[in-house]
C-alpha cells in the first residue's frame, strides 16, 4: 500500500557537541518509521573548521570522522563508522537518507598563500573600491590527517575566486576577489552578484574543480549509501554547475538520484527561474511560504489566510516544492532567524501536512522541542504527521474564501482504510470562541462521525446525506477533524 512521503530534518543549531548523534540517529529509526516518517535529512557528516563546527565550515569532504584532523577525530556528530551504521539503521526502517551537500566555500586552511585580489563592495560586488593588493590567505588544503586516502587533490588559490579574511591584517569582513577571477555571471543578484557567501569561495568554472567534485560525489555516495542529496546555498554558486552535476551522477550509476536545493529568497520569481535554469532537474525548498507563515504569525488577525498560499512554489509549482515551516537557519540566534511564532505553528503544519499538493519537511526542533533555546514542541505534530502518513488522500475541496477563516477536506481513497479528513482553522478570536466552517466531504461518508483529532473542540459532527459536515475550530486555532474509527491509529510512541 502505498503512502505519502513525510521528510524530517534530523538535526537543529544547538545539538550538543559529544559525538553521540548518528547512535541517536540509529536508535530512533524504527520509531520515526511507525510514525510515517519516509525520509530524513542529515547534517554534513564531514570535518569542519573544529568540532564544534555544525557542519557548514567545511574543511575536507572525504573526512566523515575518520582522521585526526583539525584536532578531532570525529565531528560534532560521531566517528564515520557510526554515521554509515545510522544510515543502515534508517534503511532498515524503510527511511530514505538525505546527505547535506555542501560545495560552495571551504574553511580552515592549512597554508597560507599571498594572493593578488581586488576589493569590492561588500552591497554591490560588481563595484570594485580599492585597487589591486596583496594579501595573505589561507587558501591551500594539504589535508595532511588524511595524507591522499580517497583523492590526492590538493585545493590552492587557483581553485578559488575570493576571501574575506587577510591574514597579514588578521581582518575580516571584506570581499576580496582574487584579481585573475570574476564572479559567476549567472549568480543570484543580490548585492549586485551573490557569488561570494563566505569563507574561500570556491570556483565552479575551474574545471579541475567540477572534475574533483564529481569524483568526490560519487565516492560519497558509494561510500555511504545514502539515497538524495540536500543541496546547500544553490543562489551562490554558479547556477549552470547543478544542471552539469546531477546530470552526470545520474548517468553514472545514480540515475534516480533525488534532490532539493536550499535557494533562499522569498521571491517567486527567483525560485522559478532557478528551476529553469537548472532544466527542473531538482526541487527547492518552498522559502516563500516559510515567509508567509512567518508574517501570519506576527500579523495574527490582521494577516489575510485566504491568501496565504499565492506567490508561494507549492501553489506554482507544487511538484517542485518542498514545503516547511522552520529549519536550523530560521532558529533563534541564526543568520535567517524568522522563527514562525507557537500559536500558528499547528496551522501551518497542518498547511504543508495535509494538503495534497507540496512535499513536506518536519523540522526536529518542533518536534523534540529545543531546550537549548526554551521552545516548546508543537503539541500534536506527531498526530499530523501519522495523520499524513495514514488518511490525508482523496480528492482536495478548498476552501480557502475568508480572510480568517479558511478549511479544506480530503475525500479518502479506498486504498486507505477510515482515510479522508477535514481541517478548519482561524488566525481570529481566542480559544474560549468557536468557529465553525459547513463543507463537503463526500455522500460515501453520510452518516459517519468525525472527531477533532487536536482535541480543542469535544463535540463530534456526523456526516449529512448530502456529503456535507459543519466543522468546528477554536479561535485563533485549528479542528483536524478524521473519522472516529481512526484514532486507534493515531498513537505515537516516541
Amino acid at each position: 500500500m502505498s503512502k505519502n512521503r513525510t521528510m524530517m530534518q534530523y538535526f537543529e543549531w544547538y545539538l550538543p557537541n559529544d559525538g553521540l548523534w548518528w547512535k541517536r540517529c540509529a536508535a530512533k529509526a524504527g520509531n520515526l518509521s511507525d510514525l510515517g516518517i519516509t525520509d530524513v535529512w542529515l547534517p554534513p557528516a564531514y570535518k569542519g573548521i573544529s568540532q564544534e563546527d555544525v557542519g557548514y565550515g567545511v574543511y575536507d569532504m572525504y573526512d566523515l570522522g575518520e582522521f585526526d584532523q583539525k584536532g578531532t577525530i570525529r565531528t560534532k556528530y560521531g566517528t564515520k563508522d557510526e554515521y554509515i551504521d545510522a544510515i543502515r539503521a534508517f534503511h532498515e526502517a524503510e527511511i530514505r537518507v538525505f546527505g547535506d551537500i555542501v560545495l560552495n566555500h571551504r574553511m580552515g586552511g592549512d597554508v597560507v598563500e599571498e594572493i593578488d585580489v581586488v576589493p569590492d563592495d561588500p552591497n554591490n560586488r560588481l563595484e570594485e573600491i580599492g585597487p589591486k593588493q596583496t594579501i595573505k590567505a589561507w587558501s591551500k588544503f594539504t589535508f595532511p590527517g588524511r595524507n591522499g586516502k580517497y583523492s590526492s587533490f590538493i585545493w590552492d588559490h587557483r581553485h578559488f575566486s575570493g576571501t574575506d579574511w587577510d591574514e597579514s591584517k588578521k581582518t575580516c569582513g571584506q570581499v576580496y576577489r582574487f584579481a585573475n577571477k570574476n564572479w559567476a555571471d549567472q549568480i543570484d543578484p543580490e548585492f549586485g552578484n551573490f557569488d561570494y557567501l563566505m569563507g574561500m569561495n570556491v570556483d565552479m568554472d575551474n574545471p579541475a574543480v567540477r572534475r574533483e567534485i564529481k569524483s568526490w560525489l560519487k565516492w560519497y555516495l558509494d561510500e555511504t549509501g545514502i539515497d538524495g542529496l540536500r543541496l546547500d546555498a544553490v543562489k551562490h554558486i554558479s547556477f549552470p554547475f547543478y544542471r552539469e552535476l546531477l546530470k552526470d551522477i545520474r548517468e553514472n550509476g545514480y540515475p534516480v538520484l533525488p534532490a532539493v536545493g536550499e535557494y533562499w529568497s522569498g521571491e517567486i520569481e527567483r525560485l522559478l527561474n532557478y528551476l529553469d535554469t537548472v532544466d527542473n532537474q531538482m526541487m527547492l525548498f518552498d522559502v516563500a511560504l516559510h515567509y508567509h507563515f512567518f508574517e501570519a504569525s506576527q500579523q495574527k488577525e490582521n494577516y489575510d489566510l485566504s491568501r496565504i498560499l499565492e506567490g508561494t512554489l507549492v501553489n506554482e509549482r507544487p511538484k517542485s516544492a518542498v514545503t516547511f515551516v522552520d529549519n536550523h537557519d530560521t532558529q533563534y540566534g541564526q543568520s535567517l532567524q524568522s522563527f514562525v511564532e507557537d500559536w500558528f505553528k499547528p496551522l501551518a503544519y497542518a498547511l504543508i501536512l495535509l494538503r495534497k499538493d507540496g512535499s513536506p519537511c518536519v523540522f526536529y526542533s518542533d518536534y523534540y522541542g529545543n531546550p537549548v533555546k526554551e521552545r516548546p514542541m508543537v503539541l500534536n505534530l506527531g498526530k499530523l504527521i501519522k495523520l499524513r502518513s495514514l488518511y490525508a488522500y482523496g480528492p482536495q475541496q478548498d476552501y480557502l474564501d475568508d480572510p480568517h477563516l479558511i478549511g479544506w477536506t480530503r475525500g479518502g481513497d479506498t486504498e486507505h482504510p477510515y482515510s479522508g479528513l477535514a481541517v478548519v482553522m482561524s488566525n481570529a478570536g481566542d480559544n474560549t470562541e468557536t468557529l465553525s466552517k459547513r463543507m463537503l466531504i463526500g455522500k460515501e461518508f453520510q452518516g459517519h462521525i468525525f472527531r477533532d483529532v487536536l482535541g480543542g473542540i469535544p463535540d463530534p459532527v456526523v456526516i449529512d446525506e448530502e456529503g456535507y459536515g459543519t466543522f468546528m475550530t477554536p479561535g485563533r486555532g485549528a479542528g483536524i477533524w478524521a473519522m472516529e474509527e481512526a484514532f486507534e491509529n493515531l498513537v505515537i510512541h516516541d
